[in-house]
This record gives C-alpha cells, sequence and structure tokens, in this order.
C-alpha cells in the first residue's frame, strides 16, 4: 500500500521549515542532514516504499524558491517508478509572498 505525504507548504516558507516537516513526514532520524543530497540517498535508499508525496499549497514563490528541490523530486520519481510518485498543487489565491 502506498505511503502518502502531505507537505503543506503554507507555513513553510523556510528551507529549514521544510526540512523539519520533511523529517516530522517520514520519521527521518535527527542526524539526517538538511540537504538535498541526504534527501537524494534517503528517498533512493533509506526510505520505505512505496511512497507518494505531494507538495500542496505552493506558491508562484516558492515554486522558484524550491525548484531544486522539485527537480529531486521529479528525478526520484524517473528513478523509482513505480514505488514512488510526486505531484505538486498550487496554491489558489494570487499571495506570492514566500
Amino acid at each position: 500500500m502506498t505511503r502518502p505525504i502531505n507537505i503543506d507548504f503554507y507555513r513553510i516558507h523556510t528551507w529549514a521549515a521544510f526540512y523539519r516537516e520533511l523529517k516530522k513526514q517520514l520519521s527521518l532520524p535527527e542526524y539526517f542532514g538538511n540537504n538535498l543530497d541526504a534527501l537524494w540517498d534517503c528517498l533512493t535508499g533509506e526510505a520505505e516504499l512505496p511512497m507518494s508525496i505531494q507538495f500542496s499549497n505552493i506558491s508562484r514563490f516558492q515554486l522558484k524558491k524550491f525548484e531544486n528541490l522539485i527537480a529531486l523530486m521529479e528525478d526520484a520519481e524517473t528513478e523509482l517508478e513505480p514505488d514512488f510518485s510526486f505531484s505538486i498543487e498550487a496554491r489558489e489565491d494570487t499571495d506570492d509572498i514566500g
């Protein structure tokens, strides 16, 4: 059964806030490195699959700010298919403050 993970970007405005939420959602150890290399290693080697990750309420500003993260998630989806899926749900409002 696929484990659904939803990262709600409504209150995420910094990389530190993203990694705090990620650690909570994935039950990552405290020593997890807060960087994209550590995230890649986690997704491709340590994470319990199958899993789907959705980024919800993400603004246009956040799409740009977190573009490297989004690219990593898309690469992981290609690499780990069919055991990993990734999607984005954009914020409906026009408030684009990150």
